[in-house]
């Protein structure tokens, strides 16, 4: 069957209710015909003016805040990408035809982000209910005194939980920047490795919360080995960034003395289990050989580390894998295994904000991963560390922190 051709402007013109778009610099582009008739707007009013030119705030209002609060609204959604909604606002609206009388508005706005090819935000779905009637509903005899009692009281509490959520939005921001500064603090770069270049990078996840369960270590063995490792704390914000300073020095500490990987993960999944948050956390520690030419690995339930080889071909690390720290009832021995390397092959470890899509299976990524390390290989690893988030992150930021380690074997 032939699908019909849809005429969206035309839908969208003819949208019931109030809809407007605009660009993140808040200048109409747009309007449907429910916007440009209940706002008693012209379509040559609106299209390429500031919103705040075209509706100014009543100077009778001095304490009015509708519109420094729809400013914020929609700043927000450019900044963030999401949607916000705003509180029961009043915005007073001038008569057009009588300069200087303005008539008492009261409104429900949300404001939608519209992302454009470059996943950044190009346009604001600007939706706007228009409530005055129901604030001011009458109801038979004594109904004025009601309806002004009801009025009154949406509209306290409308302002206050608009209050509210702005100390939440400060509050959550001042918890991001605590948080990524212990990140900052527990993940500084890498000492010395010796000929053998290496590069780290940590990329916290896009929003308020979403930071800071990730971390990498490089720790020098006896021998001069290099024991190299990725980690991945369950949750976000502050509580995950302090488990996750817990589990970093305990498996540095447990490195340091460990026969191998799977004896150092034995002992942080025995202390995770007396760590609060630290359940279900997911940990990769690799042990180089530099003499022998050996990478010896275990992993507790985190993505694999790849192995590029120089001819491009690329091996992940899967055959020493059980489930994360303290996701056992009773605790077990933990597996090992051991891969062979030629000079100049690359080992790289990650956690899976660089590979995995909420769409898609992880092979999916994993196949994507293994072509991205395949086409940048000659790169050093400071170059291949870049083309890796370039190639893999979304465009319009990731949702979950991203922490890796690319080391020249």
């Amino acid at each position: 069957m032939r699908e019909p051709h849809i005429d969206y402007a035309e839908v969208f013109r003819a949208l019931p209710g109030m809809v407007a778009l605009l660009t993140p610099d808040l200048v109409y582009v747009d309007a449907n015909d429910d916007f440009l008739r209940l706002a008693g707007r012209t379509r040559e009013q609106l299209l390429g003016r500031y919103i705040f030119d075209v509706f100014p705030e009543n100077p009778n209002e001095p304490a009015a805040a509708g519109m420094r609060e729809t400013e914020a609204s929609m700043l927000r959604a450019v900044a963030t990408g999401e949607r916000d909604t705003m509180a029961l606002l009043r915005y007073d609206i001038e008569d057009r035809q009588r300069p200087g009388l303005w008539q008492e508005h009261y409104w429900s706005p949300v404001n939608a982000p519209v992302l454009g090819p470059d996943g950044k935000v190009a346009l604001i779905v600007h939706r706007v209910e228009e409530v005055t009637e129901l604030i001011r509903a009458r109801g038979g005899p004594g109904g004025d005194s009601r309806a002004r009692v009801l009025e009154a009281e949406l509209y306290t509490h409308a302002r206050e939980l608009q209050e509210v959520n702005e100390r939440l939005r400060t509050a959550h921001a001042h918890e991001r920047e605590v948080a990524l500064a212990l990140q900052a603090a527990m993940l500084p770069p890498p000492g010395p490795t010796g000929p053998h270049d290496a590069a780290v990078r940590y990329r916290p996840a896009i929003g308020a919360l979403n930071v800071c369960g990730d971390w990498y270590d490089l720790v020098g063995l006896p021998g001069e080995g290099l024991a190299v490792a990725v980690g991945d704390v369950v949750g976000h914000g502050l509580a995950a960034a302090c488990a996750m300073g817990q589990l970093r020095s305990a498996l540095s500490g447990a490195t340091r003395v460990a026969d191998g990987p799977a004896q150092a993960l034995e002992a942080l999944d025995l202390y995770a289990r007396s760590v609060e948050g630290a359940e279900s956390t997911t940990v990769v520690t690799t042990f180089i050989d530099w003499a022998g030419h050996t990478i010896t690995y275990s992993c507790a339930g985190h993505p694999p580390p790849a192995l590029v080889h120089p001819d491009g071909t690329v091996t992940f690390l899967d055959r020493a894998t059980d489930p994360p720290l303290a996701a056992r009832p009773t605790h077990a021995a933990r597996p090992q295994a051991r891969m062979p390397f030629v000079e100049d092959s690359t080992l790289v470890l990650y956690t899976d904000g660089l590979i995995e899509r909420r769409t898609e299976a992880i092979d999916t990524g994993l196949e994507r991963l293994a072509g991205s390390l395949a086409h940048h290989r000659k790169h050093d690893p400071e170059t291949l560390a870049d083309a890796l988030l370039a190639d893999l992150l979304p465009p319009s930021g990731n949702t979950d922190d991203t922490a890796l380690i690319v080391l020249r074997l």
